[in-house]
């Protein structure tokens, strides 16, 4: 536990480093990751959250308990006391470092607890042998001794592990799942004591020590499933880099590591190294892997100009690039936060879940104190009583309950990584299951978003100069692919550039307002000669004043595998729809070519946001999948959202699912993973509520030791791993068919 005494030895951080530790989210909202060792249980997650919440300028606070962390959104300018709250809970905890390995000193600890526990309680066993083969008086006295003894150290070094979890939680006046096993353990070996003092034929040290050693085994095959569970994100943690070389403005380098890079840096990437962070390459050319970014083996090549995103592998040749977000905010950084949100969200049976559990001390303790009575008052035996009694409180500890959720989220969330498929929250894979429509943007989602430009030739060159210029500051694709044929050289022809979302770019120079995007827009004044003289192509125009100097037409290829994920959708009761502002001609021959039926052109961002909402009023589940600026109002609005990692910041950051591969097919998948998962969930609960329905009473009548008990509780938990870890294996299928609604009346009373 080095890294327990390390934090607890360690001054809280000041607000300098909390600040710079922290993440902006927009406006005064802030994120504050924090590592907290000691959560191990579901009444550790109440504690925190429920006194976090209670403090101001605190918006939210998520426990993360497979990573053991505590993810704080706070807003203002006052940083709140997040460390004396921790502290006056019994929690020491220290701001979470991604460049810090933390071993998995839990585990190492565990494992030894269960050698001393088993070596110890197989001697205890060979001693009680001659008990039971019919040793008597002083021999008898002296063997039981002689377990005392031996026990001493297997409940001080192995019991250690609960008894400090529990000493903690009681001094700060609250309750976790280790006190009544404290308790359990306490008085068998008490009353084995008592029996001995007294020369009793009958004392209970191999029962104590047992009972620990089948309880420390099930904590170790939790903390092991888990672990397995979540390698995902240790996969990902693992890519990150440690720092870079920095190239300065006097020609000198120095390594720098990689918390310490700041946007503006110019650093060297030699061959074999990982990006650090998200860059431009300024110099220099490379084969990359960017398999962890599109999934795709083959290696990319790239060269001056060329962005990158940090975890990618340089294969080939030395890089310099210019670094353009810090680690905290790149590409890499962001997956493992999705992963970890994934882990730690609150959906609606999480929520049913951790209530329950946080019931568990007050009617544990009374459980047990009424079975005591009860028993007392029918036999008069304290000593029976208390047996059974002992056995109540440890059988009844609802681990396999405060399970049953969050280790179904942690395997979904892994299985939908390894598919290429990130997910902010566990809600988030509850409300896709439901969904019976989606709704889909064309441009970069149903297409690949990477238009090429077919009319150039047609185009004045001092138009087409212009209109790159202008599209160079923005991230649509129609207007990357315009700055990339005319060969943007930097140099600016136009002047105060600002880009508006859903509509396009406006320049103004030398006393003339320049507009490049939509034709209704862009071309105010323009007549319908002069339309038809420039030939008449598509929506994308560029204006000068308000007339129409230049058209564009482009071309853009389909997303791998949209015609399929379509049809699946489709098969399992999900109606399609396509929204797009582009025009009506290029709308319908994407929607021909992919089997929807359903498509509204030259919509604006707030025509899309109409649509799903006249779908949410007729009662249905919309899911919207889009990735454009224009995109993020719809996407908000939706009941779930997915975009791809091609998206723009923001809309990645409004969505619930980012997929990263140019395969469609990560839509039906998500939904199908999603679906299984949630009927997983309702599998463990059920698997919960029976046991305790089942255990609890048998144990209440006497019929099970607290051996026994121990290993029931155990079982119970690692049965509800194991049947969340079923959705790692199962086939991937289609997704499963459901009833298609109709929606006529929702499309009519939804067109504009």
């Amino acid at each position: 536990m080095a890294l327990e005494v390390a934090a607890a030895a360690s001054a809280p951080p000041s607000s300098e480093e909390i600040k710079l530790a922290s993440r902006s989210l927009g406006g005064d909202i802030h994120q504050t990751d924090l590592s907290v060792p000691t959560v191990h249980c579901g009444a550790c997650i109440q504690a925190i959250e429920a006194a976090l919440g209670q403090v101001e300028n605190i918006e939210s606070a998520r426990v993360n308990l497979s990573t053991r962390r505590v993810s704080i959104r706070w807003h203002g300018d006052s940083i709140p006391p997040f460390f004396p709250v921790l502290g006056r809970l019994g929690y020491q905890a220290h701001l979470f470092d991604p460049q810090i390995d933390e071993k998995d000193r839990t585990l190492s600890e565990l494992i030894r607890a269960v050698a001393v526990a088993g070596f110890v309680a197989g001697n205890i066993m060979l001693l009680s042998v001659s008990v039971w083969s019919g040793a008597e008086g002083a021999t008898r006295d002296l063997f039981h001794w002689l377990s005392a003894l031996i026990a001493i150290p297997a409940l001080a070094f192995a019991g250690g592990i609960y008894f400090r979890s529990a000493a903690n939680a009681l001094r700060h006046g609250r309750m976790n799942m280790d006190v009544p096993i404290t308790v359990g353990v306490s008085l068998a070996y008490t009353m084995s004591l008592y029996e001995t003092i007294n020369h009793g034929e009958h004392a209970y040290f191999d029962a104590s020590v047992s009972l620990l050693f089948f309880l420390l085994i099930g904590r170790t095959l939790d903390h092991v499933m888990r672990e397995r569970a979540r390698t995902a994100v240790n996969g990902l943690s693992r890519l990150a880099s440690r720092g870079s070389l920095v190239l300065r403005d006097d020609g000198t380098r120095e390594y720098v590591p990689v918390a310490e890079l700041v946007p503006g840096l110019r650093l060297l990437i030699a061959a074999g190294e990982r990006i650090p962070v998200d860059g431009d390459i300024v110099s220099g050319n490379s084969d990359l892997d960017c398999s962890i970014v599109s999934g795709e083996s083959a290696p990319k090549a790239v060269g001056a100009g060329a962005h990158v995103q940090a975890g990618t592998l340089n294969l080939t040749g030395p890089l310099t690039m210019q670094a353009t977000a810090a680690a905290k905010d790149s590409f890499l950084a962001e997956m493992v936060r999705l992963m970890e949100a994934a882990e730690g969200g609150r959906s609606r049976y999480r929520r049913i879940a951790d209530r329950v559990s946080a019931l568990y001390a007050p009617v544990v303790h009374l459980a047990a104190l009424v079975t005591f009575l009860g028993w007392m008052t029918a036999s008069g035996d304290w000593h029976r009583a208390m047996t059974i009694a002992i056995a109540v409180l440890i059988i009844t500890c609802p681990c396999a309950l405060g399970l049953a959720v969050p280790i179904v989220q942690v395997v979904a969330a892994r299985r939908l990584f390894e598919a290429g498929v990130m997910v902010k929250d566990g809600s988030a894979m509850e409300r896709l299951a439901a969904i019976d429509a989606a709704v889909f943007d064309k441009t970069g989602t149903l297409t690949l978003g990477r238009p090429k430009l077919v009319n150039a030739s047609s185009i004045d060159p001092t138009m087409l100069a212009i209109a790159a210029d202008m599209a160079a500051h923005s991230r649509h694709p129609f207007s990357r692919a315009i700055a990339s044929y005319a060969g943007y050289s930097g140099q600016p022809v136009v002047e105060s550039v600002r880009e508006h979302p859903g509509f396009g770019v406006e320049a103004v120079t030398e006393g003339y307002t320049w507009r490049l995007g939509r034709r209704g827009w862009a071309g105010w004044k323009a007549r319908t000669d002069g339309e038809g003289k420039l030939g008449g192509y598509g929506g994308t125009v560029l204006s000068k004043n308000g007339n129409i100097v230049a058209c564009f037409a482009f071309e853009d290829a389909l997303r791998q595998d949209a015609t399929a994920a379509i049809r699946q959708l489709k098969d399992a009761g999900v109606s399609v729809d396509m929204l797009s502002g582009d025009t009506a001609k290029a709308c319908g021959e994407v929607a021909k070519s992919l089997g929807i039926e359903s498509f509204v052109p030259a919509l604006l961002p707030s025509g899309k946001v109409e649509w799903i909402e006249a779908l949410i009023r007729a009662g249905h589940k919309v899911l919207m999948v889009g990735d454009g600026l224009n995109d993020t109002p719809a996407l908000r609005a939706a009941h779930v959202s997915m975009a791809p990692a091609t998206a723009a910041d923001i809309g990645r950051q409004a969505a619930d699912f980012v997929f990263l591969r140019e395969s469609l097919l990560a839509v039906p998948l998500a939904m199908d993973v999603s679906r299984k998962a949630g009927r997983l969930i309702r599998q463990n609960i059920a698997i919960a509520i029976a046991y305790n329905a089942f255990a609890v009473p048998i144990a209440v009548l006497g019929h099970v030791t607290p051996l026994i008990a121990a290993i029931a509780m155990s079982a119970s938990s690692l049965i509800v791993i194991a049947n969340a870890m079923r959705l790692q294996g199962m086939a991937k299928a289609a997704p499963e068919a459901a009833p298609t609604r109709r929606r006529t009346d929702v499309i009519d009373a939804a067109r504009p």
